[in-house]
Parts: structure tokens; sequence; C-alpha cells
């Protein structure tokens, strides 16, 4: 793209006081014809960029020549610098040349001051989320598998807008041509993922409405759980401060509002014995019956072997 060759010549001459037209050509993979085009259309433009003919010659700029920087302040140029870091580390890779070129020309190093590993501790999940920026930022359709909360498959086809993460979980945002409506899908439960040659034109979602999302599950419901100090590691990694309240004794009464499904129960009985649901009393009833039918299948298993 030219507007690409041409900022990068401009760079590249100011890091070098002289640089031929045929090193120029190799580099960007143009005829010298070309770059030198390219050298009247930046001069033309303002740019002092000027030719030299003969042993030693070459293109130049002006020795007093400076790329200006003082419409930014030092604060703007550091943020700057650390939101390009920040999506340098979400794999967008056209950016770390960006970053190198500002980090010189404001005269300050780029701190790495984010790391994003996409991957799972077990599975490496890292390219469905390259496919998937890929399929938003050229606007193209993808196409997957998709487990919805009671684990049946269905095949999707979507124009993806967004990948958001919300309440410790990934998700997709797309219009779902299948079912013509905006949908939230969770990366964790879409396989076979394919990114189409089909480009879409982007819609109004203000048309559509996300809420409510069968895909997540069902309506929230307030919630009120006593945990005891055996997790307190868990209490803090899953709640925040707002939503925890200390007891004397070491317990926990934790309040929360999560979606009435499969996986609030199965959260709530990972804690075994250490959690305890106080309200509503619907659910405390559901989870009773559920630690019940645990305990008869084990009794079973004993009886059969």
């Amino acid at each position: 793209m030219q507007i690409n060759r041409l900022l990068e010549i401009v760079y590249i001459l100011l890091g070098k006081k002289t640089v031929t037209a045929k090193e120029l050509a190799q580099r960007f993979g143009v005829s010298p014809r070309t770059i030198y085009r390219d050298i009247d259309t930046l001069s033309l433009s303002g740019i002092p960029v000027y030719t030299e003919k003969g042993k030693g010659g070459g293109i130049r700029l002006l020795p007093d020549f400076v790329l200006s920087k003082s419409i930014l302040s030092e604060s703007e140029q550091g943020e700057i610098l650390a939101a390009l870091q920040g999506i340098s580390a979400v794999n967008a890779a056209e950016t770390d040349n960006v970053l190198q070129k500002l980090s010189a020309l404001f005269n300050k190093n780029s701190v790495n001051w984010i790391d994003v590993d996409f991957s799972d501790w077990n599975v490496d999940n890292s390219d469905i989320f390259q496919n998937l920026k890929t399929a938003i930022l050229e606007r193209r359709i993808a196409e997957f598998d998709y487990y919805g909360v009671y684990g049946k498959k269905t095949r999707r086809r979507v124009e993806p807008i967004q990948l958001c993460f919300k309440s410790k979980a990934w998700y997709l945002k797309a219009f779902c041509l299948t079912r013509q409506d905006l949908r939230l899908f969770k990366i964790l439960r879409l396989k076979n993922l394919s990114v189409t040659a089909k480009i879409f034109q982007s819609r109004n979602i203000q048309d559509f409405h996300l809420e409510p999302n069968p895909e997540l599950g069902g309506s929230c419901i307030e919630l009120v759980l006593k945990i005891g100090p055996e997790m307190a590691y868990r209490v803090y990694d899953d709640f925040s401060e707002e939503q925890i309240t200390p007891l004397p004794e070491g317990e926990f009464i934790v309040s929360v509002s999560w979606p009435q499904d499969d996986w609030m129960f199965g959260y709530i009985l990972s804690y075994g014995e250490y959690a305890e649901v106080i309200n509503p009393p619907h659910i405390r009833e559901s989870i009773k019956a559920a630690a019940q039918k645990i305990v008869e299948k084990h009794e079973n298993l004993i009886e059969d072997a």
C-alpha cells in the first residue's frame, strides 16, 4: 500500500543520511522507478526530500528536517505507546512496526506493561482468537459448531462483531444468521471454526436485543451463600470485596447475581461441604436434592461392585 510505503521511506531517511533508490526498491519489492515516483509524491507533499546523482549520492532529507511531535504532550505520547503495547499483546502483529517507529520518534522506550495469553492451561486455543480477530477486522462470515447450555450441538453461521471478556470467560458477540438475532457465544463451547471468504456489510445492531440470551442460560437470580473459612482462597479469587462479608468465626457471606442454570448449580456444588445456600429457599432445596442424588449414585456404585 503506497501510504504505508511513503511513511516508512520517511522514517528510513530520518534514521540514515543517504539511501539509494535500489536499496529502497529491494526493501519494498518494487522497481526503482516506483521509488522515484514516491520521492516526487513526498516532495509535493512538503517533505524536504531530494536526490543526488553520482558517487556517494542517493536520496536524502534536508539536514534540519525533524518530524514534528510537539502536538502531543509527554503523557499523551506515553498513552499512545501503552495502548499500542496492549494491542500488540493480543497478537495484532501490525502494531509492532508502528510501536518501534513511535518509540524512536518520541525518544521513549516502550514498556511491556501487559501480557495476554489466550491459551488454556491444558488446551492451546490461541488459533481460535487469531481467526476470530481476522473475521472481525475483515468482516468475513464465520462458521462453527456450538454447544448450548444443555450440550446440544448446532452449526452456526455468524457475522462476528467483537470479542469480549466477562465474568472469567471469553465470548464472541456476533449476529447469528441461523437465529437472525444478536448473540453471545462462549468461546470454550465453540468448535470447528472456519472463516469464510464471504464479506458481510455492517449492521445497525441497535435494532437487535442481546438480552435475554438463550446461549448463556436462564435469567439471573439473587443468591446469598455462606462459605467456610477453608475456601477463603476461592472466595477472594472468585468474588469482589463488595460481594463478600467476612464473619467473626472466619466464614463468609457472599451475595451475587447469577444466571439460574446448570453452571450455577455445578459451581455451588464444587464447594462441597463448605458452601451453604442461605437464600433463596428454592435454590437451597435444589442443591439439597442434587447432593442427595450424588450420594445415591455413589452408594449404588458400591453395591454394584
